[in-house]
C-alpha cells in the first residue's frame, strides 16, 4: 500500500483528505492526515466574535468530524519532515513513510517578532483577533471599553486574509454607531502598504469608504516597536501614533516546523510552483494554503480552488503525466464593510478586482466591488457553505477554481 501524509487538518488539509479519499484507488493509497490540535477553527468567524456577531461554539467544531472513513486521522506534534528520507519525524519518535506528502500546516501570528507587541499591554490594551483566544479577549474587552483612540494595524504584508483588518476596522465603526459612541472613538487604520489594499482599483474604492466613515489612514508605516508605557507605536523613521486601543495584525509566519526541516524561507514558508503547487525543491511534496510563499492571497477561497486544482495534478503526477499549470492565483473575497453591507471581490495573479456582476455575467445576482446587502448576506452564508460543502471537498457549482473573465468590467486598453 502506496501512503499519502497530510501535514495539518485546517481548511487545506481537510479539504484535502476529502477530495483524495473521492479520488483516488483505495485499494492502492493509504491517507493520513496529521495534527496537534483536536479542534477546527472557522477563522473567517474570528473577525466577527470581537462584535458579538457569532457565539464561540458556532466557530469550533471537532476535526474528526469532518475526515472522511478511511482516512486516519493521527494527534500529535509533528518533530521533523525528513524530505531526503521521504518520512515524517513525530515527536514521540515515531516515524512516517511516504511517497506523496503535501503540506497544508498553515500561517500564524508571531507578535513576538516586532519589539513591545507581547508586552504587558498584551490582550490588555494591544490585542490581535487572528486567533481564536486573541478575538476572545477582544470581545470581553470591547464590550466594556468607553472609547478614546481605537488603531487598527497592519505590521507586515504577506497576512492571511489581508482584507481582514480593513473589515474589523469598518465593522468597528457600525459597532460604535449601534452603541451611541462613534463620536467617543477616533478609529485610525495603519498600513505598511501605500494604501488600503495591494490592488489599484480595489485600493481606490476602500480609500474612499474609509473616509466616508471618517477612519484615517495611515499608510507606509513600517513599525519598529510598540511602546507600552506611552501607548503608541513607532515606526523606522520615528512617526508616531497614540492609542487607547491598538487591534494588530502581527507577522505571519509559516510553521517553525518548515525552519526544523530546512524546507521553509525566511518567513517558514515553502518556496512552491505558483502554477501547480508542487515544492520547488522535492517534486513529491505539494503544498497548498498558507503554507507555500507563492503570490496569492491567503485566504480560504484561495485553498479552496487550489485543492481543486491540486487534487487534479496528483492524480497526473501517480500516473507520470506532466503537472498541469493551472492554478492562476484566484481569490474571492467578500469583504464586510459594516450597517449589514460588503463588498465582492475576485481577482487573480493577472487580473485585479473591478466591477462587474459573479458569479453569472449580466445577472450576479452578487456584485463586484459594489456595497450591497446581497454581499453581506453572502459573507454569512458562507459559514453554512463551509462547514457542510467545502471542507467535505465538495463542489461548487458555477464557481470555477480558475478565475472566470466573464461578467466583469476590465478598462479597455
Amino acid at each position: 500500500m502506496k501512503k499519502i501524509v497530510i501535514l495539518g487538518a485546517g481548511t487545506a488539509g481537510t479539504m484535502m483528505a476529502n477530495h483524495l479519499h473521492h479520488e483516488l484507488d483505495k485499494k492502492e493509497w493509504d491517507i493520513t492526515i496529521i495534527d496537534e490540535r483536536e479542534k477546527h477553527y472557522y477563522q473567517p468567524g474570528y473577525l466577527f466574535l470581537p462584535f458579538d456577531m457569532y457565539e464561540p461554539e458556532e466557530i469550533v467544531k471537532e476535526i474528526k468530524d469532518f475526515i472522511p472513513k478511511g482516512v486516519q486521522l493521527l494527534s500529535g506534534k509533528i518533530e521533523k519532515i525528513n524530505a531526503a528520507g521521504n518520512l515524517v519525524q513525530m515527536e514521540n519518535g515515531d516515524q512516517l513513510p511516504y511517497e506523496l506528502l503535501i503540506v497544508a500546516t498553515g500561517a500564524k501570528i508571531a507578535p513576538e517578532e516586532t519589539e513591545g507587541m507581547k508586552g504587558k499591554e498584551w490582550q490588555q490594551s494591544v490585542f490581535d483577533f487572528y486567533t481564536f483566544e486573541g478575538a476572545l479577549a477582544l470581545r470581553d474587552k470591547l464590550r466594556q471599553w468607553e472609547g478614546g483612540r481605537l488603531v487598527v494595524h497592519i505590521t507586515e504584508m504577506p497576512i492571511k486574509c489581508p482584507v481582514a483588518p480593513l473589515e474589523f476596522a469598518f465593522l468597528a465603526d457600525s459597532f460604535f454607531k449601534h452603541k451611541d459612541m462613534r463620536s467617543k472613538v477616533d478609529i485610525t487604520y495603519v498600513t505598511p502598504l501605500s494604501g488600503a489594499f495591494t490592488k489599484p482599483k480595489a485600493t481606490a474604492a476602500l480609500d474612499h469608504l474609509l473616509h466616508e466613515k471618517n477612519i484615517t489612514i495611515e499608510s507606509d508605516f513600517a513599525i519598529a516597536e510598540v511602546d507600552n508605557e506611552n501607548k503608541k507605536i513607532i515606526d523606522y523613521g520615528g512617526r508616531e501614533i497614540p492609542f487607547d486601543l491598538l487591534v494588530t495584525v502581527p507577522t505571519n509566519k509559516g510553521d517553525e516546523l518548515m525552519e526544523r526541516s530546512g524546507l521553509g524561507d525566511d518567513l517558514n514558508y515553502i518556496p512552491t510552483n505558483k502554477a501547480t503547487l508542487q515544492s520547488q525543491a522535492y517534486p513529491n511534496i505539494f503544498v497548498l494554503g498558507d503554507a507555500s510563499n507563492i503570490p496569492a492571497s491567503k485566504a480560504g477561497s484561495v485553498a479552496h480552488f487550489e485543492a481543486e486544482i491540486l487534487t487534479e495534478n496528483i492524480k497526473h503526477f501517480i500516473k507520470g503525466e506532466p503537472l498541469k499549470e493551472e492554478f492562476d492565483g484566484h481569490a474571492n473575497c467578500f469583504i464586510e464593510t459594516g450597517n449589514g453591507k460588503a463588498l465582492l471581490i475576485d481577482f487573480n495573479y493577472t487580473h485585479e478586482p473591478v466591477e462587474g456582476e459573479f458569479p453569472f455575467a449580466g445577472i450576479g445576482p452578487l456584485r463586484l466591488l459594489k456595497e450591497s446587502r446581497m454581499n453581506h448576506m453572502g459573507k454569512l452564508a458562507f459559514k453554512w457553505i463551509y462547514w457542510n460543502v467545502l471542507l467535505r471537498g465538495t463542489h461548487i457549482p458555477f464557481v470555477s477554481a480558475t478565475m472566470q473573465e466573464s461578467g466583469k468590467h476590465f478598462s479597455a486598453t
